[in-house]
């Protein structure tokens, strides 16, 4: 099964110059819960805006850059070549960034997406989810509180 997760707000924002554009803790344990123990799949430029690899989680890195390396991780030249390196009997997440979801969401079962309800100015999107394709099956919404200073939704979206 492949499931893409993200946060994306209002206008599919996910983040400017490499950056989140916010920070919800609750998100972050729901993002930690769901992939534990997964491999993850991700765009090089992804994997760097971490400070280090995610513990408890197999990465797959897609570059174009040839002699690309780095300890512990799967280096993909591509998204079909990132799936190839995956287990075929398990959930594979894709985490993004823009290009990657865009690259993979028909070719997903799964969208786990926190919709965040505000709009924000960014260089990274992601990729419109077609009503036609995706039905919504779970929803679950929080309100702003000294933690989280926007509202948000949980969504889990399957393959129509």
């Amino acid at each position: 099964m492949i499931i893409l997760i993200a946060a994306a707000s209002e206008n599919n924002a996910l983040g400017k110059e490499n950056k989140l554009l916010w920070h919800l803790p609750h998100d972050f344990k729901r993002f930690k819960a769901i992939t534990s123990g997964h491999y993850i799949i991700m765009g090089r430029k992804t994997f760097e805006s971490f400070p280090k690899p995610l513990p408890n989680r197999t990465h797959i890195i897609i570059t174009r850059q040839k002699n690309y390396t780095f300890p512990d991780c799967i280096i993909a030249s591509n998204l079909e070549n990132a799936l190839e390196l995956a287990p075929k009997n398990e959930a594979v997440f894709i985490i993004g960034g823009g290009e990657i979801y865009k690259q993979s969401i028909d070719i997903a079962d799964k969208i786990e997406l926190t919709r965040v309800h505000s709009s924000f100015e960014a260089d990274t999107f992601f990729t419109e989810i077609d009503p036609e394709k995706w039905k919504l099956i779970l929803e679950e919404s929080h309100k702003k509180d000294e933690k989280h200073k926007y509202d948000y939704t949980f969504e889990t979206y399957i393959k129509k």
